[in-house]
């Protein structure tokens, strides 16, 4: 394994880079996860390509606001342990993380039962259209029984973020995107399974994904002292766990519920939209990929310095990460804007589908120019530990701005998706104002992060 990466001495832009390009491919590939599924259900599910499109598109919303939860409450995790790698207390750092795996051990039980048993219910308020329901339900069933998988995922992927280390993650997710393609194909292709067959390939591919990276890990030098005995219930590590990623969770789940609604708003449309959005969905999985690397990158290379009482350093890293994740915002803006049909032709064949899924990501491409700004920030803010700050401006730019405009604009004699999608922009715009009157208050009064013992 590779050894524990230190940001605290040295240049600032290329260690970040370094770090940020394979959570870059990592996120490209858990990406993939959701359009190959999406990709090979519309090209391969026949009469009811449209169908099954509708139903993995909304079934792997209501799952991806799950996934955001974990890894987001996780996030407490890689601060946690990127300040004490930064303090060079190492045996400290195992004992912490034999506490998370206690504590997502346990979270993973408990999402389990609760998925299972709201399934339906959560497909009703989701306004999954009729015809889609019961592929709905099928799909979040079957991702449900295997959070235990999507859990144990990505934890691996959070805990070693936090020592520096992002190419086991990159290994870990490659693997599992190569199992999930040849399972959608098999699945989906083959046996026309449907959305079922799509969800049951994802969930084996993230079981088998699991058990392959443990035995790699097994075969390795950790950077930290761990033993199994480390796994068990300690309070004080897992309180500090929880203070730090709770605020985090929260903030995630509650706007991803406010792009859950603006869904169901969607929906409530009808099916050609419901699809539409559901495969421009897909496309700002892509779009969002260095900004949400940069986040990741961000807050392990600032939680560090911060460790390790370099304030100044991590505030310079913030603006490497902006200038160039602006860059390919850029880029970004020009493809979904100008060819967002082309983007789309991948995922659909009917042309109105596809019609729908641009109109809607031209709104999307405006915010890939925001989110370079936002998502540096938030990684930022997260590594200095201030994530209950995190929490507010999310909750305020989803619920004050994102879906009062969605539902206004939803309301119109002719509605757009164009228009509905501009909440999002308007949003994140709100969001950085916030983040850069923090960060100019918090440098003036040198507080720059909640203590972490």
């Amino acid at each position: 394994m590779s050894k524990t990466q230190d940001f605290t001495t040295g240049k600032i832009f290329l260690p970040l880079l370094r770090f940020a390009l394979p959570v870059l491919l990592s996120l490209f590939l858990q990406t993939m996860y959701g359009a190959v599924d999406l990709l090979i259900v519309g090209q391969f599910g026949g009469d009811l390509a449209d169908v099954y499109v509708s139903a993995v598109s909304t079934g792997s919303q209501i799952m991806r606001t799950l996934t955001l939860m974990i890894t987001s409450l996780a996030m407490g995790l890689t601060v946690y342990v990127g300040h004490k790698i930064g303090q060079g207390k190492r045996e400290e750092a195992g004992r912490i993380i034999g506490s998370g795996i206690w504590l997502f051990a346990l979270l993973a039980v408990v999402l389990s039962i609760i998925m299972l048993l709201a399934a339906p219910a959560t497909a009703r308020i989701m306004r999954a259209p009729q015809e889609a329901f019961s592929q709905t339900v099928s799909y979040i069933l079957i991702c449900s029984a295997g959070c235990v998988c999507i859990v144990a995922y990505n934890l691996i992927g959070s805990i070693f973020h936090g020592i520096g280390d992002s190419k086991t993650p990159l290994i870990t997710v490659a693997i599992a995107c190569v199992l999930n393609i040849l399972g959608d194909l098999l699945l989906v292709a083959v046996f026309h399974m449907g959305a079922a067959g799509a969800a049951i390939a994802t969930i084996a591919a993230q079981a088998v994904s699991v058990v392959i990276s443990l035995l790699l890990i097994r075969r390795r030098a950790l950077p930290f002292q761990f033993s199994i005995r480390y796994i068990s219930h300690r309070g004080g590590h897992i309180r500090q766990i929880l203070q730090l990623g709770v605020p985090i969770a929260l903030q995630e789940l509650l706007v991803s519920f406010s792009f859950l609604f603006i869904t169901a708003i969607i929906n409530d449309i009808g099916l050609t939209a419901s699809a539409g959005v559901g495969v421009a969905e897909k496309m700002c999985g892509f779009l969002m990929l260095l900004p949400s690397s940069y986040m990741q990158a961000m807050s392990a290379f600032v939680a560090q310095n911060m460790g390790a009482g370099k304030p100044e350093r991590a505030r310079r890293a913030l603006w490497c990460g902006i200038g160039s994740s602006l860059v390919a915002g850029i880029v970004m803006f020009y493809a979904a804007f100008f060819h967002g049909d082309l983007l789309a032709g991948i995922f659909a064949k009917d042309i109105a589908v596809i019609l729908a899924a641009w109109d809607y990501l031209k709104a999307y491409a405006i915010d890939c120019l925001l989110t370079a700004f936002l998502f540096c920030f938030i990684g930022y803010f997260n590594g200095c530990g201030n994530t209950t700050f995190v929490m507010v401006q999310g909750i305020l730019g989803a619920f004050c701005v994102r879906l009062p405009l969605a539902w206004l604009m939803s309301r119109q004699a002719t509605v757009s998706l164009f228009h509905i999608g501009l909440s999002t922009p308007a949003s994140t715009s709100v969001q950085i104002l916030l983040c850069l009157a923090a960060f100019f208050l918090l440098r003036r009064k040198q507080k720059f992060i909640a203590p972490i013992s």
